[in-house]
């Protein structure tokens, strides 16, 4: 296992909120709260300052239990793109330090040090307190930093001293920092995955690193193989260079998808398509900016009542981008599966995934399939121009004026995607 690596992992604290008291100053100190539209139903905290947090407010919780926890809040609706021009901001300042810089959302990135750092002394410890310095005046917010020899107890150290802070996950120390630890805070352990281990008696990070590996395949399959590895230290993925001129969305794609959650109940199966629809659509749309087609679809549903997903997916013949042969597949899907006698669809999302170029040879046939479909796809790229010129609603489907409900909906507009994982 090679330990020379120098990765730090820069988050910064309560990105959207403070990125509102950078801008705001009257709210700096108070509790604020950023959240959805509760018109449109989107009335969940996506971030809350540390003084809200400190009255018991937290993330993905719905804003009237935000309000009941803490009555004095601020609540503010998201500005994405004033969050993009800080997020952009910070990655500048990290590119001063090192060209291997890969982002990990927005107000997250890891940055390799190991060549670099002898450009500054050699001494990890002040360059990430020169990162931090540099966040905190130049854009006024705060940034926690992790060090370690990889990725993720990177990241680790630096969810584990916040707000502003610094850990340094080392060889010497792991086993009492991380180890120690509950098996939840190591990345990609999620809730379903930690309560599946505790169930078997495993609490900790040490406890999961130091189990039987053919235990772990068999409570968790292959991939449990990988998040012990984790657990053990043994990651030795390189750190992704950030393309200042490419964005997040660009940089290897393994999936394009959208979704929203719906102003009212989908109560039939012709709204749901209209749906359906509308986010199939933009994820076509993105596919041919991306110049990628898609041999795979799925489409999901959230029922109304439980709040539980229904998930189906399926192959297309051929790989496609084209908006008629997505969505028409998506929107089968999804009313194949749902009785809407019984249930009613509160959130609806449509996924493009199994991706391949675009720019590929073509078989034509004596039928002429291929033919009209490459006549189709020049359509779509017509309408993406016009789109891409004089915005989004410039040319709509008659479906989507039918119900004035779905009339102003904008998913390129209204949502803010990151398809950047971890495993791209």
């Amino acid at each position: 296992m090679d330990t020379s690596r120098k990765i730090l992992h820069c988050d910064m604290n309560a990105f959207y909120a403070s990125v509102e008291q950078a801008e705001r100053p009257e709210l700096r100190g108070r509790p604020l709260v950023v959240g959805g539209n509760e018109e449109l139903r989107h009335g969940i905290v996506l971030t809350a300052s540390y003084e809200a947090k400190r009255r018991g407010v937290k993330t993905a919780m719905a804003l009237w239990q935000a309000r009941q926890a803490c009555p004095d809040a601020v609540i503010v609706p998201p500005r994405y793109e004033l969050y993009r021009r800080y997020s952009n901001a910070a990655r500048r300042i990290y590119y001063n330090y090192t060209d291997l810089v890969e982002p990990f959302g927005p107000d997250e990135a890891w940055l390799d040090l190991t060549g670099s750092i002898h450009l500054w002394g050699g001494d990890v410890r002040s360059v990430a307190a020169s990162i931090s310095n540099r966040i905190k005046h130049e854009l006024g917010i705060t940034c926690s930093i992790g060090y370690s020899w990889n990725k993720i107890f990177a990241k680790f150290g630096s969810d584990h001293d916040k707000p502003d802070g610094y850990m340094e996950v080392l060889p010497d120390n792991a086993c009492d920092l991380v180890w120690k630890a509950p098996v939840g805070d190591l990345l990609y352990v999620g809730l379903a995955t930690e309560h599946k281990l505790n169930h078997f008696g495993i609490w900790t990070i040490g406890q999961l690193a130091r189990a039987d590996p053919a235990f772990v395949r068999r409570a968790l399959g292959k991939p449990g193989l990988v998040v012990q590895a984790f657990a053990q230290g043994r990651d030795a993925s390189p750190v992704r260079p950030l393309d200042l001129a490419i964005t997040d969305t660009e940089r290897e794609v393994k999936s394009v998808g959208n979704g929203i959650t719906c102003p009212f109940d989908v109560e039939d199966a012709r709204t749901a398509r209209q749906v359906v629809w509308l986010m199939g659509e933009s994820v076509s749309q993105r596919l041919r900016q991306l110049g990628l087609m898609a041999r795979t679809v799925s489409a999901t549903g959230r029922d109304f009542r439980t709040l539980a997903c229904h998930s189906r997916q399926a192959r297309l013949d051929r790989p496609s981008n084209i908006t008629t042969e997505i969505c028409s597949l998506a929107a089968s899907l999804l009313v194949s599966d749902w009785d809407f006698r019984y249930e009613k669809i509160r959130a609806i999302g449509v996924r493009a995934s199994n991706l391949v170029p675009a720019m590929r040879p073509v078989q034509l046939d004596i039928e002429g399939v291929e033919e009209r479909r490459l006549r189709q796809r020049a359509l779509d790229e017509s309408m993406d121009e016009l789109r891409h010129r004089f915005g989004n609603h410039a040319v709509r489907r008659a479906s989507e004026l039918l119900d004035p409900r779905l009339s102003d909906l904008d998913p390129e507009r209204d949502h803010f995607t990151h398809p950047v994982s971890y495993f791209a």
